[in-house]
């Protein structure tokens, strides 16, 4: 009998590594819905991410004639970069995604309220990925909850760690 081989040990196939996280983003925002898009990237850019040179804090989503387009994030050159390129740490990257999924982001979006936002920076098979989100604004009461379910959390891991111990 065949033993079966297990998909995750297969040549060529890799998990999904992180390459940054905006995590301003689940403080200020509840997230609705996740979507994963491609990003359309310069070599250099791909250098500096395999090298972790990458900011997602401040980046947001904007739809502009039915295309998404990443604003914000910021990817530091490497020192080694060539010499015959000017790079721009800051320029918008548009992300790929399919037309039906980018039309029914449109029309969430219009709604009041609601704004696309990007949680992550991930390989996936090779390529980048972004992860964003349909997200809503948070209220500051709900933002000072936040804290204290997360301050709350934290007590009980200590308080956990201690008994182990």
């Amino acid at each position: 009998m065949a033993k079966k081989s297990d998909p995750t040990t297969l040549k060529g196939a890799q998990k999904a590594t992180r390459i940054a996280d905006n995590k301003k983003a689940a403080y200020n925002y509840f997230f609705e819905e996740r979507f994963e898009a491609g990003l359309v990237l310069e070599g250099w850019e791909v250098k500096s991410l395999r090298e972790g040179k990458v900011q997602l804090t401040d980046g947001y989503v904007v739809i502009r004639n039915g295309e998404l387009f990443l604003i914000g994030l910021q990817v530091n050159p490497l020192g080694t970069a060539s010499t015959h390129i000017s790079p721009d740490k800051v320029r918008t990257k548009k992300l790929l995604m399919h037309k039906d999924e980018i039309r029914r982001l449109m029309g969430k979006v219009e709604q009041k309220g609601y704004t696309l936002v990007p949680i992550n920076l991930h390989w996936k098979a090779g390529k980048v990925k972004c992860e964003i989100a349909l997200a809503k604004g948070k209220a500051e009461h709900d933002k000072r909850d936040t804290i204290k379910d997360r301050e709350g959390k934290r007590e009980v891991d200590r308080a956990m760690k201690s008994r182990q111990k």
